[in-house]
Parts: C-alpha cells; sequence; structure tokens
C-alpha cells in the first residue's frame, strides 16, 4: 500500500514537472517580436549586449561560494520571524508619493494619482519549480488578491527573482493592468495567457505613459535568462515620472557610468528604490554592493533612499543583515536620507520615518 501511494506521488510530481516547469520558463520570442529585437542598438551577435564588459569571474571564485554555502557559519537567515506591516485600506486615488516594500524587490509605488507595482513576486521559491530553488524567508506581507488597484505592473528583468508566472498570471486575471516590460519579456507574458493588448515592450530610452505618469526604460548592467541561455531579453531600471513627483528603480544593476547620465537627463528624483543586496566578489558587475548603491543613488540624485532586492531570499553568501548595516553607515557618512521600511511598511516619501534598525535584532 505505502509503495502503491509513493508511485502515485511520484507520478503526479513527476506529471506536474512536465506540466508547470516548462511553462514557468516562460516564451521565446518570434515573428515581429524578434524583428524588434534584431533591430535594438543594445542588440549583437544574437544576445542583448550591456554597454561595458563586465569583468570575468575570478578563479575558484565559485567553487568557495559553494563551500561556504555548504559549511559556510555565516547567519544567511534571520535569527527570528521578520516582523511585516499589513498595508492599511488603500486611498481612492493615490496621491502624492507613497512607497510600499513587499520584500525583495517588489514595490507598490503610488505617484499622482497612479499606482505603479515593480517586480511583483509572491511565491514561495523564486524557481521554476515550486519544491526546489531559494525559499522565501518572510511571509508576504498582504495577500496578492488584496492589493488595491494597480494601474501599471514594471518588470527590471526575467530572472525568477523579479519575474514569477504564478504572480503574473494572478494579476493578469484579478486586476485590468499594464504590464511596461523590457524587450522581449512580453514573450513569456504572453505564453502565460496575458493579453498581447496589455503589454507595453520598451527598449532603453523608450517611454510610454500610464494613467498619467510617464515609465521610461533607462540603461542597467545586468543579464537576464531563464534557462541555461542568456540574453535573449533586455534588462532595464526604470524612471516613473508623474506631473509633480518622480522616482527611480535601479532594477538589478552593477554600478557603472549610466547612473550619471540618467540622473542628468531625468532627475532630479523625489525617491530612488535601489538594489543592495545579492552581491559578491564573484560577480562584482552585475550586482551592486551597498555602497556602490548609494553611490548610484548620488548619481541619479535619487532624493529619499530606499534600499530593495534584500531581506527575502538568501541568493549570495553574505550575512542576511549586511546590505542593510551597510547601506546604513554608507548613507550616513555621505548625508543621504534613507527609509528603511519593514515588509508592507508604508513610506510617505514627504515625512518618512527615521531610520529605525529593526533587523538588528533579527541578526
Amino acid at each position: 500500500m505505502r509503495r502503491s501511494l509513493a508511485a502515485i506521488g511520484l507520478a503526479a510530481a513527476a506529471a506536474w514537472a512536465v506540466r508547470e516547469v516548462p511553462a514557468a520558463v516562460g516564451g521565446k520570442a518570434r515573428g515581429d517580436r524578434a524583428e524588434r529585437i534584431s533591430r535594438s542598438p543594445q542588440f549583437h551577435d544574437g544576445a542583448f549586449r550591456n554597454r561595458a564588459k563586465a569583468r570575468p569571474v575570478p578563479p575558484g571564485a565559485m567553487r568557495d561560494i559553494l563551500r561556504e554555502m555548504l559549511f559556510g557559519g555565516v547567519a544567511r537567515k534571520p535569527s527570528a520571524p521578520v516582523p511585516l506591516v499589513p498595508p492599511g485600506p488603500p486611498a481612492d486615488r493615490a496621491e502624492g508619493l507613497r512607497i510600499t516594500w513587499h520584500g525583495h524587490a517588489t514595490t507598490l509605488v503610488e505617484i499622482d494619482g497612479a499606482r505603479v507595482l515593480f517586480d511583483p513576486v509572491w511565491s514561495k521559491r523564486v524557481s521554476p519549480s515550486r519544491r526546489i530553488g531559494p525559499r522565501r524567508l518572510h511571509k508576504p506581507p498582504v495577500p496578492l488578491a488584496d492589493l488595491p488597484r494597480v494601474d501599471a505592473v514594471v518588470i527590471s528583468h526575467d530572472h525568477y527573482d523579479h519575474l514569477d508566472m504564478a504572480t503574473i498570471r494572478a494579476l493578469a486575471d484579478a486586476q485590468e493592468t499594464v504590464f511596461v516590460v523590457p524587450l522581449g519579456v512580453g514573450a513569456h507574458l504572453e505564453r502565460w495567457k496575458v493579453p498581447g493588448a496589455r503589454i507595453v515592450e520598451l527598449d532603453w530610452s523608450q517611454e510610454t505613459e500610464v494613467a498619467g505618469v510617464r515609465l521610461v526604460a533607462t540603461p542597467a548592467q545586468h543579464f537576464s535568462g531563464r534557462t541555461l541561455t542568456r540574453d535573449d531579453t533586455l534588462w532595464a531600471s526604470w524612471v516613473v515620472a508623474g506631473p509633480t513627483r518622480k522616482v527611480f528603480y535601479t532594477g538589478d544593476s552593477g554600478y557603472f557610468d549610466g547612473y550619471a547620465r540618467i540622473g542628468a537627463e531625468h532627475g532630479p528624483f523625489d525617491a530612488a528604490l535601489v538594489q543592495i543586496g545579492a552581491y559578491s566578489d564573484a560577480w562584482p558587475d552585475i550586482h551592486m554592493t551597498p555602497e556602490e548603491g548609494v553611490a548610484a543613488h548620488i548619481d541619479v540624485r535619487g532624493g529619499l533612499l530606499i534600499p530593495v532586492h534584500w531581506a527575502t531570499f538568501t541568493l549570495a553568501v553574505h550575512s542576511w543583515t549586511d546590505p542593510v548595516d551597510r547601506v546604513w553607515a554608507e548613507a550616513k557618512a555621505r548625508e543621504v536620507p534613507l527609509a528603511v521600511p519593514r515588509p508592507g511598511e508604508c513610506v510617505d516619501v514627504d515625512n518618512p520615518p527615521p531610520v529605525d534598525p529593526w533587523w538588528q535584532t533579527l541578526a
């Protein structure tokens, strides 16, 4: 009997994997989409490219990372449950400028009457599988179904910790939102049954308008891919510009001179969402350190710095608190205004709370 039940369980798991994992991997650009990609200034020799060539991985770096992951003593998880702040009831219109960080890169920006949701991920794992891959270190602070009306969902790139099939499908069903994505990413969404009329794909320096705010795709220094094939979709940082307020989101990126150009062209900003976690000496040019994040914030003239891309998933060997401890120290040293919300906590950019080192009790 036990063997029969085990066999049934294995068969069910195999059937799920055959059906769901290929779908989660996403789609491939064809036809008009592929033709548009081929004309992009960022696309060369069959792949998207950064404007500056990334430094190679140092010899032995990946071996050292694997050893640290398996045998190291660094605390890469919080020692107690992460405190969550359930958001209050939404206003009918999102006036002013309020920013709610939901964990990792998922952030809701309420700006000049519009709501823009960046890189929404509500799944338990960031992986094509529900059974393996990096697992959440805290629950989402609000159920996905309880989100207020969202005008635009904006994606920075197609890695699993930024583009989640289950979340996209749920948002497409529950909301009438538009999905604004870098070139090529629309193929994933269309495979997941998002109507093509609700997908806007942009190259760097292109823009669209949704609910009275401009969404501008700006450069980043990163890479893409949901399989072993890399860089067949574009990655981006984003400018959100309303009639009176502006926000910048770095997406995932190494530090590069493009930030100064973004600041000169689009700044100053009222607030900037800056990636500060998942850095390593093994990949110095694709994820910023906390100090580089502060430098990027200064380059773009970012206003209030709100750190993202930390606390929710273990994606590198640094400790759980290292990103936020270091960004706080660097922000103080360089006199950069900083807010470090708990997941779900809404920050009024015009009246940000003083930094409360809530994370230090979880070290």
